[in-house]
């Protein structure tokens, strides 16, 4: 096989140099040169496979370069090099097609592992050339639209897809995110390497390291075997982190060093290990604002929120609701061997008009309800579950002026301004009430209440902490 190609544009002679030297040793053909005009004639000339890119040159921006390299027709993969002081510009290179950044000073084995994944993908790419990327979402995936909102997400998600960069995914629960990280693994070149997902919120914090990074035989009590970590098992492959937000602070700090060098080591091991991931994270909460809060590092956000995706809720993508309902009543109706063909009329109308507090999650138990209770080839207003539409509060109608207060559970409605209860305390009422209800169960509880069970022991520790 012929070797691999790879320019370097670095304007510091010694480190070009050096690069050159390193990349040489282990097969690669190189070429080197020290500002962005003399690379920019090469390129023209003759793509290269990899070129691995300073930000800062003498005569042009490196943005310029990369920008240069994606016009063209077979683009190299783009590896930016950058200082500290330049790590924003770094992940603005990324989000314009980037294929990894390098902060320096780094490492050889860095440096050999990046040009080695992108020599990597370039392969599979080669691969699965015959493959259509515009073939449509698998059904089961349920992640389709047709609406501006989304129609911008599948545009991100599809610059995306040639480059390992992170992407950060926002949006309310049950919009979602896991599934968007799915699409993102299924249409992109790792398809068939494994797709590993870790809820950050449902790890003890103590055994966190252990799950992410694996551990030894013995290396604390209940480690009875040698065990690989997410990290290790997704190598090749894509790595989705839920509720992000939740991981406590330490945690970051490490895994923010597997991002930067790409290298671990298990629990109870001194021994360097390497995988090649592409990290997905997502969140429901406001990861900016948990940023200056002080609850997640700015550096780790800024190494994650390279390709930030907001997803819409349910209530804004207008007919995408029923788009969404149609797919999912035909897979409900195969899996239940039912006759359903279509919504009634009236079933749509309502369905457009309802607020999806709970979003596409809501939508799904809804159908399925009908769908598995109830018989026939069209879904009716009769069909929808008692709970459909309805608060769990409810006013009841004013039949006398001098009966003005009503009691439900621990919460007085009362029809009085001055009585208003404050929504927080509604909830906390409510959510307190369900476990007492449950005999203290909090995932049963939060089972019946339509929420994760992370979401109430958030809620209890905000609570505990006085914050609302």
């Amino acid at each position: 096989m012929s070797k691999k190609l790879v320019y370097i544009v670095e304007d510091s002679l010694s480190s070009g140099a050096l690069y050159c030297s390193q990349l040489e040793s282990l097969g690669y053909e190189t070429k080197h040169f020290i500002d962005g005009y003399s690379a920019l004639v090469a390129i023209k000339a003759k793509m290269p496979s990899v070129i691995i890119q300073d930000v800062c040159l003498p005569d042009i921006s490196g943005l310029e370069v990369l920008q240069f390299v994606n016009r063209q027709e077979s683009p190299a993969r783009v590896i930016i090099i950058t200082s500290n002081s330049s790590i924003e510009v770094a992940v603005d290179a990324m989000r314009l097609g980037g294929f990894d950044f390098i902060e320096k000073p780094f490492d050889r084995e860095r440096m050999v592992t990046s040009v080695r994944n992108a020599v990597k993908q370039i392969n599979l790419e080669a691969k699965v050339e015959e493959v259509d990327m515009d073939e449509p979402v698998k059904s089961d995936m349920n992640f389709i639209g047709e609406s501006l909102a989304m129609q911008t997400v599948f545009r991100l998600l599809d610059s995306a897809l040639r480059s390992k960069a992170s992407v950060f995914v926002t949006g309310e629960s049950g919009t979602g995110k896991e599934v968007c990280a799915q699409y993102l693994h299924h249409f992109s070149a790792r398809k068939n390497e494994p797709f590993i997902a870790i809820n950050c919120a449902a790890i003890p914090g103590e055994l966190f390291e252990s799950e992410f990074f694996g551990h030894m035989k013995g290396s604390f009590s209940g480690a009875f075997a040698d065990r690989k970590g997410a990290v290790e098992v997704a190598n090749g492959g894509t790595l989705f982190l839920d509720e992000i937000c939740e991981m406590d602070l330490n945690l970051q700090a490490k895994l923010l060093r597997f991002l930067q060098t790409g290298t671990f080591n298990r629990v109870g091991s001194s021994d360097i290990l390497q995988s090649d991931v592409r990290v997905v994270c997502a969140t429901n909460r406001h990861p900016a604002e948990e940023v200056g809060e002080g609850r997640f590092r700015e550096d780790l956000y800024y190494r994650l929120n390279v390709i930030p995706v907001q997803l819409p809720s349910l209530r804004d993508r207008g007919k995408d609701i029923l788009l969404l309902a149609n797919s999912i009543l035909a897979d409900k109706n195969k899996a239940n061997d039912k006759d359903f063909s279509q919504l009634s009329p009236n079933v749509q109308s309502m369905f457009l008009q309802y607020d999806w507090p709970g979003n596409i999650r809501e939508l799904q138990n809804v159908i399925e309800n009908m769908v598995v209770i109830n018989s026939g080839t069209e879904i009716t207003t009769e069909m929808l579950p008692d709970t459909f539409g309805k608060n769990n509060l409810k006013l009841p109608a004013k039949t006398e002026r001098t009966s003005n207060k009503h009691s439900l559970g621990n919460v007085t409605i009362s029809n009085e301004i001055k009585d208003i209860i404050p929504m927080w305390l509604v909830e906390k009422n409510t959510i307190e009430q369900a476990i007492e209800i449950c005999d203290g169960n909090i995932p049963l509880a939060a089972a019946h209440l339509g929420v994760s069970a992370s979401t109430i022991y958030r809620k209890m520790k905000a609570w505990q902490n006085g914050s609302v």
